[in-house]
């Protein structure tokens, strides 16, 4: 199981979400094919084919 795989199921079960490190939530974003802005502080994560944002 990759690195990528842990951390997706880590987040699925819900139970550790104050355990996943910052940067491997970002890898694993990355990974999913998201890009990333980044605008002062804030972490802005987006998909053509999703309407939806995510800003960390």
């Amino acid at each position: 199981m990759s690195k990528h795989d842990k951390i997706l199921n880590q987040i699925l079960r819900g139970t550790s979400d104050n355990n996943i490190l910052f940067n491997d939530l970002v890898s694993l974003l990355l990974h999913l094919d998201f890009e990333l802005r980044i605008k002062e502080s804030h972490h802005i994560f987006y998909r053509n084919d999703l309407e939806e944002i995510l800003n960390l």
